[in-house]
């Protein structure tokens, strides 16, 4: 791919790695990652900017996640809807709630560290839009998360070549391991959390009923003990 890159215009690459990020970003599976690595080290060759190259491709990150959030708040609830009638099991209201939950209270992380995982570059706009994680804070974890992810990379791949290329596939698999048994464990205790709320938020509703029921039978024997009383006839 490098050789290649040598072979076109400077503007050509800065539009084909921010194209191919970009489209990354949005969901669909594109080698974005390996791009940028190969216009790093083709920028270390003076083939293309350094500089330009790294706000290209954050550029393209933040905007492809942009895209894909917008994607998944406007369809992904009827995704949800179709696959929670199929697998209710994983799929239905409860699980959705408890995935809101975690992703509220965890999100922002999600987002700003996927951009390094493999993979959840391509899902956590769109995962972030299905859950509803409101846009401004989904903004500063995407732009904090494109551009440090677009700046480390290219700089390494601008002073340590194809070897900068070989350790951010390792690292990037890495890391989605450890996400994977992270998220697991988050899961885990957001879903008992949950659950231990519902049980509390259940006796509360059923305390609130037991003690409303009194009250309102001693209303209602007050209300028609209160009847006015009728004068008796005078004789």
């Amino acid at each position: 791919m490098i050789e290649w890159l040598d072979t076109i215009p400077p503007g050509v690459i800065y539009l084909v790695v921010g194209l191919i990020i970009g489209l990354e970003s949005v969901g669909i599976p594109l080698p974005g990652e390996i791009m940028l690595v190969s216009a790093g080290v083709a920028a270390s060759q003076g083939v293309a900017n350094p500089v330009v190259l790294g706000i290209v491709a954050a550029s393209g990150a933040i905007i492809g996640d942009s895209v894909g959030y917008a994607v998944g708040k406007r369809y992904g609830r009827t995704l949800l809807g179709w696959l929670g009638r199929k697998l209710p099991k994983h799929f239905g209201p409860k699980p959705v709630r408890q995935a809101e939950r975690a992703f509220d209270r965890y999100g922002a992380w999600a987002v700003f560290g996927g951009r390094f995982v493999a993979l959840l570059r391509i899902l956590a706009g769109p995962l972030a839009g299905i859950l509803g994680m409101p846009y401004r804070k989904f903004l500063i974890a995407n732009a904090t998360g494109g551009i440090a992810w677009a700046g480390t990379v290219t700089t390494l791949a601008y002073i340590f070549g194809v070897v900068a290329g070989q350790w951010f596939h390792r690292f990037s698999w890495v890391a989605l391991l450890v996400t994977v048994v992270l998220g697991w464990l988050i899961v885990r205790f957001v879903r008992r959390r949950a659950e231990r709320e519902d049980e509390a938020e259940l006796e509360a509703a059923e305390i609130s009923d037991e003690t409303e029921g009194p009250d309102e039978t001693g209303e209602s024997a007050k209300a028609e003990g209160s009847e006015p009383e009728t004068d008796a006839p005078v004789r």
